[in-house]
């Protein structure tokens, strides 16, 4: 006779074991794709993904591709600045619309204002007519307030609907030779091969619609049938402005909530809205282990000195800080728990979060986010941890214009 003793400890153990199993917390990579599949966006498998950590070789590999191109080649740049590197693409892009390939290329015209050698009206024209068909989105014209927000901060290229590159880099020789005063320019670019192609070719079909009211999309030429390149799972996350407006604000705040065990993050102007300061705060208090890593120097006033007094805030919160002293860091990436990460062309600030059109690639693959640990440990060595104190003993200067550009946080 079974022993009623027994059988009652035994039911007792096991409803315990499912209990304690329902209490658990989700994985952060099941957390994350169940909330892009509530906001209908696609979490992919079968990709390949190759890093760039420089622009020598990022450069390199988008030329090779580029020269291999057979159908079309589309291009959308925040902007091309005009120096060897963007003449040296041009004139490859001259060449294959010569051997009948469709070039499309499209920049930022206040991105190409603000830099301190734009393309020209004579320059653009020239371009041109060598068959490339190159516009700007958006041009300034009177009155030119009109034209500050939103604007078009994505990087991306796709080869004939197979082959993309995203990421952080514009095409400019600083990539390769750095910038006098500062030093090297560092950042992040990939490649992408698989299903996750497409959807940053429906990206570019839809701004190069909005520029040019030609519509691309549905058109099987550049939409091939998907192959499987790879094991890597992607989401493209997609901000378009008043279509998505909150995209990368869920990512960022989805991704950190989600954390058990570690956030990582690198980016130049770490000046996060209201939402990711106070999800980086919940972090910290509950035990994560935050590590972000800003620039000593910048290429923009005022904006290094208030990354450091906002990630002095979250140093005294308990998070560490590094500061980069090997040139100016230009990467914009996020790592959650050592099995996700997040990188593309998004600032942690209010022009990125709230205004301009981005685009950020989401990778729930532990492979390649160890791959990008390892670059993180690396620029690590290149640094010094912030430790209590440092912010007070920087001069008045310093410390103000950390001060006012904190303040002015949701206009920067």
């Amino acid at each position: 006779m079974i022993n009623k003793r027994i059988v009652c400890s035994a039911v007792c153990g096991l409803l315990m074991a499912l209990s304690a199993w329902a209490r658990s917390p989700m994985s952060v990579d099941s957390v994350i794709a169940q909330r892009m599949h509530e906001r209908n966006i696609p979490v992919l498998d079968g990709n390949s993904v190759k890093f760039f950590y420089n622009g020598h070789d990022k450069f390199v590999d988008l030329f090779e591709a580029v020269r291999g191109a057979k159908s079309s080649i589309h291009l959308e740049y925040f902007n091309f600045r005009n120096d060897s590197i963007a003449g040296l693409l041009f004139k490859l892009l001259a060449e294959k619309a010569k051997e009948g390939v469709e070039v499309r290329a499209m920049y930022d015209d206040f991105g190409n204002c603000s830099n301190n050698s734009p393309i020209k009206k004579a320059m653009h024209d020239s371009i041109r007519a060598t068959g490339v068909n190159l516009v700007r989105f958006d041009p300034i014209r009177f009155p030119w307030v009109n034209h500050i927000i939103p604007r078009d901060h994505r990087k991306i290229v796709v080869i004939d609907g197979r082959i993309a590159y995203t990421g952080g880099m514009n095409v400019a020789d600083y990539y390769i030779e750095g910038i006098p005063g500062i030093g090297d320019w560092h950042d992040l670019h990939f490649r992408i091969e698989g299903p996750a192609v497409e959807e940053l070719q429906k990206v570019f079909c839809n701004m190069w619609r909005k520029a040019t009211k030609e519509n691309l999309l549905g058109k099987d030429k550049y939409f091939p049938k998907a192959e499987i390149a790879g094991d890597k799972r992607l989401a493209i996350i997609d901000r378009a402005s008043g279509k998505t407006s909150d995209s990368m604000r869920d990512l960022y705040a989805t991704m950190i909530d989600a954390a058990h065990v570690s956030i990582k993050i690198i980016n130049p102007y770490f000046v996060p809205t209201h939402r990711v300061r106070k999800a980086l705060k919940r972090a910290i208090d509950r035990g994560v282990k935050v590590e972000i890593l800003v620039s000593a120097r910048g290429d923009i006033p005022m904006t290094p000195q208030t990354a450091q007094y906002v990630a002095n805030n979250y140093m005294k919160r308990g998070a560490t800080v590094y500061l980069f002293e090997g040139g100016f860091h230009h990467t914009k990436m996020m790592i959650v728990d050592d099995v996700c990460c997040t990188a593309g062309s998004v600032n942690l600030d209010s022009r990125s979060l709230r205004c301009d059109y981005e685009i950020n690639t989401l990778i729930l693959n532990k492979e390649a986010t160890r791959q990008l640990i390892e670059h993180f440990e690396q620029q690590k060595k290149h640094a010094f941890v912030m430790y209590k104190g440092w912010w007070t003993e920087q001069s008045f200067g310093h410390r103000f214009q950390g001060w006012l550009g904190n303040v002015l946080t949701p206009f920067l």
